[in-house]
């Protein structure tokens, strides 16, 4: 029997899981995002954090769903990144919208929708993504993401938006300037994980009208210029994956009724739905 690896890579952090004689050990290293690292640096965070993890076991087939890799450019280097480290594996590289459209609709028809540091989505026939409505990234586009919703919550705190209450309480979670966060947005790698992080201040306040107000327009955003452009998703399930669809999915489910949408799956992560899937082919 073949010793199976598959990787579900966002920018912020990748769980792998590699099955052998039908055992599972899932692992995790930090995330491959191939729009801020070149195929060296991917080799040697393969090597510095997965493979140790492994112990001696070896992969024969590996299936790798990750950001950025709509792109050939970038699926190339991946898989020229990968095979570096396993030179006797089978590679198949994949973005990380087919990977959530398998995860989540398996073999059925549906729209399958990503909401976790960046956002996306898809119509998926089954076999097939057939249409994607185009992402923008995180300057001008990715909303409904951890990455849009972190930006209002700097937006918010920046313009002085937040009432005493919630700025104080920034003030003392975060305990960042106005010029340090600006440096790190601006001229710091990674600024859309670091916006990101900011999503949990919303998490944690709950229940304040402004922080409620952030998440409901942020998943109106992302319904009104996304989903709603799928005419499918009038009439078939529209299902979500990510950290932030998970954790508000109380709100999700809300603006989903609001545009008369059918709510399917919501997953925290498409790992174990990958590992059905692969299994189950």
């Amino acid at each position: 029997m073949s010793t199976i690896l598959i990787a579900d890579s966002g920018s912020t952090k990748a769980a792998w899981c590699l099955i052998r004689n039908g055992r599972k050990k899932t692992l995790s290293t930090q995330g491959i995002s191939p729009y801020f690292m070149d195929r060296d640096q991917i080799v040697a965070l393969l090597r510095e954090e997965l493979v140790p993890q492994m112990g001696r076991v070896h992969p024969d087939e590996i299936y790798y769903y990750g950001t950025g890799c709509a792109a050939k450019s970038n699926v190339q280097m991946i898989r020229k990144a990968l095979r570096s480290v396993f030179p006797e594996a089978s590679v198949t590289v994949d973005h990380d919208l087919m990977g959530a459209a398998r995860a989540l609709c398996g073999h059925e028809k549906g729209v399958a929708c990503i909401l976790g540091t960046g956002s996306n989505s898809c119509y998926y026939n089954g076999k097939r993504i057939v249409k994607n409505s185009p992402g923008l990234g995180f300057i001008l586009g990715d909303e409904g993401s951890g990455a849009y919703m972190g930006k209002k919550v700097v937006q918010y705190f920046l313009y002085e938006t937040f009432d005493t209450e919630l700025r104080d309480r920034f003030m003392l979670q975060f305990n960042q300037t106005p010029e340090q966060i600006l440096d790190s947005v601006y001229r710091q790698p990674l600024p859309n994980r670091y916006l990101a992080g900011f999503a949990g201040f919303l998490a944690e306040n709950r229940g304040h009208y402004m922080v409620e107000n952030i998440i409901e327009d942020s998943f109106h955003e992302f319904i009104f210029h996304h989903v709603y452009k799928y005419k499918e998703s009038w009439s078939l399930p529209v299902h979500f994956i990510g950290s932030i669809a998970y954790h508000f999915q109380d709100v999700l489910a809300e603006v989903c009724a609001a545009y008369k949408l059918t709510l399917g799956q919501v997953m925290d992560h498409p790992l174990d739905g990958l590992v059905r899937y692969h299994l189950g082919k």
